[in-house]
């Protein structure tokens, strides 16, 4: 057949159909489309195509539409893109093209980031959270500054735990202020914690690096032991 007839309404729509995706423009097949049954673009282009058109009356899909040529050549030939993995690993979780996300978390960046990374900081209690609070408590404090500065208090273990209340209660500044991660039990150490925090902080768009905290004069325990310093850049 030459055309696709629309149940609901009789039209027919041509088996070739140019895609707008995010100001990307492709041409390709409602088969192409198609392939993957219980994929969202199945469910997009089974009977009346389910999205907006543009001027030209292109269908749109509101998705950054650099990456869609690796999701259409997997549809088509089905091969497995070897570069911007990590983008194209959002865009088929988008689509729903559960075979692709499958292929793609057995390759190395996704693996890595899956099963190691993010089991790891699913082990520090409260992770997430954290670096909200870090940004929050970053913007409060940039008043007519250059930079603002967030401390941090890192534990490992219980016992680290209780040395850095008793830390915190020596320090001459608001307690609330300082943000506490862990302790947490997993072979990962404090240094891979802290660049988990300064990536996730940067993937916000945040400008940040970190160095042992400095204590004041008179300060009872070594403040490398639990203490760091983040340091927001804003210009």
């Amino acid at each position: 057949m030459s055309v696709i007839e629309h149940r609901s309404t009789g039209k027919q729509m041509s088996p070739v159909v140019q895609l707008n995706i995010g100001g990307e423009i492709y041409t390709t097949t409602v088969g192409t489309l198609k392939k993957y049954q219980g994929s969202k673009l199945f469910d997009m282009f089974n009977g009346l195509p389910k999205l907006r058109t543009d001027s030209e009356g292109r269908y749109f899909i509101d998705r950054e539409g650099k990456f869609f040529r690796y999701i259409l050549e997997y549809l088509r030939s089905g091969q497995v893109p070897t570069q911007h993995i990590q983008e194209v690993y959002k865009e088929a979780l988008f689509y729903e093209i559960e075979s692709l996300v499958k292929k793609l978390e057995e390759t190395p960046q996704i693996f890595g980031e899956q099963v190691g990374r993010k089991q790891f900081l699913a082990r520090v209690p409260n992770y997430s959270e954290n670096i909200e609070v870090m940004i929050r408590i970053a913007r409060a404090e940039v008043v007519a500054s250059r930079h603002s500065n967030v401390i941090v208090c890192i534990v490992r273990t219980e016992e680290d735990s209780s040395k850095c209340q008793d830390a915190l209660n020596t320090l001459d500044m608001d307690k609330e202020s300082v943000v506490k991660f862990g302790p947490w039990k997993a072979s990962p150490g404090i240094s891979d914690l802290l660049d988990c925090i300064k990536a996730d902080i940067e993937d916000e768009g945040y400008k940040v690096s970190y160095s042992p905290h400095v204590a004041d004069k008179g300060f009872r325990f070594k403040s490398y032991d639990f203490f760091y310093k983040f340091v927001f850049t804003w210009w």
